[in-house]
């Protein structure tokens, strides 16, 4: 496995380097080299490829669990294990969480509805109840506030806006999106927190003429609020603590390819299966009745 590792990295690293740190001898190394490779040796060669193939086309953001879901649908025979051995000698990891920075966030809310959600973020039907939040992203013109809005039957993103200012604005466009492209044809239940864009009278009268009703986090509870919690943090450790953007509308293009490209149509979820949320929703609307 050292040989391995020294082979797999001779390119960023001297190899008496990392021979001297592996506390190996260069000549046994290069003896190695010279010896064909094992039946074995080459299909672990040729697998952590394929693994390094789905890892780039994840956007370098899949673990080893989903990494070995892409090789299943590839037809490959494989133990997640394996996997996760093959992917820990490649140097192939999953992007890692951050902490929210210690504070005390918001002020009083001017009005607050009953949090009738309650937490029950598995429901069994699409538009039957949706989450919504907002986020800032840092670029060198200033802030940009991101607002989307998440059906919890598939945890597609099926509304979004991005604007300059943390307004209600950014919000209703949001929902209005959201609106537009799913067009509910019951009352959907959509959760926030107790943000000010939410307890204005502007997104209360939005609520009202579109036939939604409003549920709210309890105060200082973030995990009354946790799918769209969960989602910026996967948008955050996967997409934009990676990049630096120079301007607001940069990253808004990098948000729109990261939603509308890739979480949407392709990021495999656990809770569904292993199915992108676009795909979820198509297999279970092509499903018989009762099945």
């Amino acid at each position: 496995m050292r040989y391995a590792f020294v082979t797999e990295h001779r390119r960023l690293f001297s190899v008496r380097a990392m021979c001297r740190c592996l506390h190996i001898h260069p000549s046994g190394f290069y003896a190695w080299l010279k010896v064909p490779l094992s039946k074995r040796a080459k299909e672990d060669k040729r697998q952590t490829e394929l693994i390094r193939q789905a890892w780039s086309e994840s956007g370098k953001v899949y673990g080893y669990r989903k990494l070995h879901d892409d090789l299943l649908d590839q037809g490959e025979q494989v133990c997640p294990n394996r996997v996760a051995r093959l992917a820990r000698l490649a140097g192939i990891k999953a992007q890692i969480g951050y902490k929210r920075r210690p504070g005390n966030y918001g002020g009083k809310p001017s009005v607050v509805v009953d949090n009738t959600l309650d937490r029950q973020f598995d429901v069994e039907a699409p538009d039957t109840a949706w989450v919504t939040d907002i986020t800032y992203i840092r670029t060198q013109e200033g802030f940009a506030y991101l607002a989307v809005v998440i059906d919890l039957y598939s945890r597609r993103v099926v509304g979004w806006s991005m604007q300059s200012r943390q307004t209600t604005d950014v919000v209703l466009e949001a929902l209005l999106m959201a609106i537009c492209r799913r067009k509910p044809k019951n009352r959907v239940l959509i959760h926030s927190d107790q943000g000010s864009q939410f307890t204005s009278m502007d997104w209360a009268a939005f609520l009202r003429a579109h036939n939604l009703e409003h549920s709210m986090s309890r105060r200082g509870n973030c995990h009354d609020n946790a799918v769209a919690e969960s989602f910026f943090n996967l948008l955050k450790r996967e997409r934009i603590r990676r990049r630096t953007y120079k301007t607001r509308e940069e990253a808004r293009q990098d948000v729109f390819d990261y939603i509308e490209m890739f979480y949407n149509p392709k990021r495999k979820h656990a809770r569904n299966g292993m199915l992108s949320p676009v795909e979820f929703e198509r297999q279970r609307k092509l499903r018989p009745e009762g099945v």
